[in-house]
């Protein structure tokens, strides 16, 4: 029998683990939903596995067709042969319609290419987007880790929203402060809480992408300190339980401590889809409807039809010693920071210039995953950079846009780019980062640019062409951000700025 909290698994790196581990021991089938037609339960790349006895891990359905599909991967693995299988509208299975009046298409692999599953797991488990393509799918699946939810606070409102994490299966992070939650919390079940000692000594944050951060409690002495860690991390959610007025408050205190408006306009609160819960089960769920909803939106792909074009053909003349890219910045080099903008997230292409003769620097980008354009020319000007890459973009039917980077400025967050690209919306061409009046990369161009983008002459950049259109937006870059390595002293700037 299968593990009956394995039973109704819902995340590829659940089903895809519980493979792995059946594996071991004999065939498993793999069923993957290849497409839906109506309504459906689950969603195309909706992952089962079935072992030769029966066991299943998963569903494709609500009950209505997984019966027959164990059946089905039974036979399937005793034959060795993949199926392709219909059932609801337009299904031979006239005996076993579909209630929503809908289709699932399912494919059946009997012996799925372990390598491949095992590095869709492992990379999910590493917290990262992970594709899957096999032989006999029609299609690219990709898939995104886990949510995982961090909360930090005390009494009943802390401990209610925890349960419902956990009953839901997502990941989640317990920070408590008083000795009586923690205690509360073991006789749940909770054996890992991390304690909160005091606000100048904060546990590390592991704060990811795919992590949402919720502050359940009022204390002014610990909130700036919590709310400022999580707006320093990659959390796609930070919220905080409270009135209005507390909101204002807590603003107030972010301010004064130099935090950033547009980092502070990020802290959600009041927070949930209901507005002014009193009982903690009920804010609970409001709370974790709101997370639901924003980690879904987190979900889709902002730059699967993005070009990020990296220009990295600079012949460091202003640095006093030797080339700035490969200098050390933190224990690593300059290039390799800028190299890991956007390591997440799924895009249309990953474009890289470098000039002839720098093989380091194009030795760092491919293994960070960029295509490699030489330009052989560079010393004509960064517009010829510029144009390299543009004429390989356009050549792409899938670019709709070219997100342009300097490798040399390496603190531009993702967060950031994100937002440039959230600001492109219809009918605007571009937009650019800002520093006060200063346009600055990076920035985002459509397609019906790439022409003009292509055609700049010299040593101009793409604010030649940005200040030629009428229908942009600016977004302000935050100064520490704005660093770019230029000289020796830019590089000290720059490794003091990491150590502040």
């Amino acid at each position: 029998m299968a593990d009956p909290s394995r039973l109704y698994a819902e995340h590829p790196q659940d089903v895809l683990g519980q493979w792995l581990i059946w594996r071991q021991s004999g065939p498993v089938a793999l069923v993957v939903v290849s497409s839906t037609q109506g309504g459906s339960v689950r969603s195309p790349g909706a992952l089962m596995a079935v072992g030769a006895d029966g066991r299943k891990c998963g569903y494709i359905s609500g009950g209505c067709v997984d019966a027959d599909v164990v059946l089905q991967a039974k036979q399937a693995i005793a034959e060795n042969k993949s199926l392709s299988l219909r059932y609801g509208d337009g299904s031979p299975f006239i005996d076993m319609p579909l209630p929503c009046g809908g289709a699932i298409e399912i494919v059946i692999l009997p012996d799925a290419d372990e390598a491949a599953l095992r590095k869709c797991h492992d990379t999910l488990y590493a917290r990262k987007r992970a594709q899957l393509s096999l032989p006999g799918l029609s299609a690219t699946f990709t898939y995104t880790p886990k949510l995982n939810v961090r909360i930090a606070g005390r009494g009943a409102d802390a401990l209610a929203l925890a349960r419902l994490v956990r009953a839901s299966g997502y990941g989640l992070t317990l920070q408590l402060r008083d000795g009586e939650d923690i205690d509360e919390a073991a006789l749940e079940g909770f054996n890992d809480v991390v304690p909160l000692k005091t606000p100048q000594d904060l546990p590390v944050s592991a704060d990811d992408a795919w992590t949402a951060f919720i502050l359940m409690f009022h204390d002014p002495d610990w909130e700036t300190a919590l709310l400022k860690q999580a707006l320093q991390g990659k959390a796609f959610y930070v919220g905080a339980v409270g009135s209005q007025k507390t909101q204002s408050r807590r603003q107030m205190h972010l301010e004064q401590e130099g935090v950033e408006p547009e980092q502070i306009a990020r802290v959600r609160g009041p927070v949930g889809l209901l507005p002014s819960m009193r009982d903690s089960s009920m804010l609970a769920v409001s709370a974790l409807a709101e997370i639901v909803g924003t980690y879904k939106q987190a979900q889709t792909s902002p730059f699967s039809d993005t070009a990020l074009i990296l220009l990295a053909a600079g012949q460091s003349k202003r640095f006093e010693s030797g080339d700035k890219l490969l200098s050390d910045l933190s224990g690593k080099p300059v290039l390799s920071h800028a190299a890991m903008h956007l390591s997440d997230e799924p895009c249309a292409a990953r474009i890289a210039v470098t000039g002839p003769g720098q093989p380091d620097r194009q030795r760092i980008l491919k293994s960070a995953g960029w295509e490699i354009v030489e330009n052989p020319d560079p010393a004509a000007g960064q517009s010829t950079s510029l144009k390299a890459a543009i004429d390989t973009a356009a050549g792409l039917p899938t670019v709709g846009h070219v997100l342009v980077l300097l490798a040399d400025m390496p603190f531009v967050s993702d967060r950031h780019l994100l937002a440039l690209r959230n600001a492109r919306t219809p009918g605007i061409s571009a937009v650019m980062s800002a520093v006060g009046d200063t346009l600055c990369p990076p920035a985002i161009f459509s397609r019906n640019t790439f022409d003009a983008l292509g055609n700049i002459p010299g040593d101009v950049g793409a604010r030649h062409v940005f200040r030629s259109l009428s229908n942009t937006k600016t977004i302000p870059l935050p100064q520490q951000e704005a660093i770019d390595v230029d000289t020796t002293e830019d590089l000290a700037r720059a490794t003091g700025a990491l150590m502040t």
